[in-house]
């Protein structure tokens, strides 16, 4: 499903949301295969996103929790034997924090393991309770100097680690992901500032280095934008076994 319609959004009613698309998807959205809904809006704009349709919740439609609890319970035995669950990515979940909370509700109710994937820009509005619906929070540390996470997101980096800390205070378990960007933060700087961070946070279960492509460049082509990093190339091997090197140097398991 991919939405195409231009309703206004209306956080006020947290039993509707807005979602661009939802699909199936195994070993990259949490453990085993999961039922992903893709929410629509997102605060930053990073120069390597791979789903700039997501950006504008204009651009996705009005769906309702009892909508995606049916589309869910299609997959329900599947996913439960495939030890998989629902989780909730985007765009950005914490945009539509009563709606996402709402959602987690109802699937940990059945359940259903529940992951938040998010960037934690907005992680100030994720409430207790929504968090004690999450199982699992897939955690987008993008860069640590304030400068290089500018460039990157065009966001602030303090609230992100700041919704890490609490993340940790309460016990939730989190994977934390780093998309290694060559010429950005791939320095050792960056990697052992957020390595040495990581360390700090024994709910981190381990990070996932996630080397960047260029494989949503077509998308760009499609919407009139022009893709920022079209003339950076992948990282190398070596560079990867680099950076993990320097994660684990810090006792922090990365894969």
């Amino acid at each position: 499903m991919t939405a195409q319609t231009h309703a206004r959004p209306c956080e006020t009613d947290n039993s509707t949301g807005s979602v661009h698309s939802w699909d199936i998807s195994t070993g990259v959205d949490g453990p085993g295969t999961r039922f992903v809904v893709f929410t629509g809006g997102c605060p930053l704009r990073c120069l390597y996103c791979q789903n700039p349709e997501t950006w504008r919740m204009r651009d996705s439609r009005r769906v309702s929790v009892a909508e995606l609890m049916t589309e869910i319970g299609k997959y329900r035995r599947f996913i439960e034997v495939a030890g998989g669950g629902v989780t909730i990515s985007g765009g950005e979940p914490l945009l539509q924090p009563a709606f996402t909370g709402e959602l987690l509700r109802r699937c940990h109710s059945l359940g259903l393991h529940t992951a938040l994937d998010t960037s934690g820009n907005l992680g100030d509005r994720a409430t207790e309770a929504l968090l004690a619906d999450t199982d699992l929070v897939l955690l987008d540390i993008k860069a640590w100097h304030p400068r290089t996470y500018r460039t990157l997101t065009g966001g602030d980096v303090a609230p992100t680690l700041r919704f890490a800390r609490r993340l940790a205070d309460l016990g939730r378990p989190t994977w934390v992901r780093y998309v290694l960007v060559p010429g950005h933060n791939d320095g050792d700087d960056e990697v052992d500032a957020v390595a040495a961070f990581v360390a700090t946070l024994p709910n981190v279960e381990h990070v996932d280095v996630l080397p960047f492509h260029r494989l949503g460049a077509p998308k760009y082509e499609r919407l009139g934008i022009p893709f920022p990093l079209a003339d950076t190339a992948p990282p190398s091997a070596e560079l990867l076994e680099h950076v993990h090197t320097r994660f684990r140097a810090h006792g922090v398991k990365s894969r």
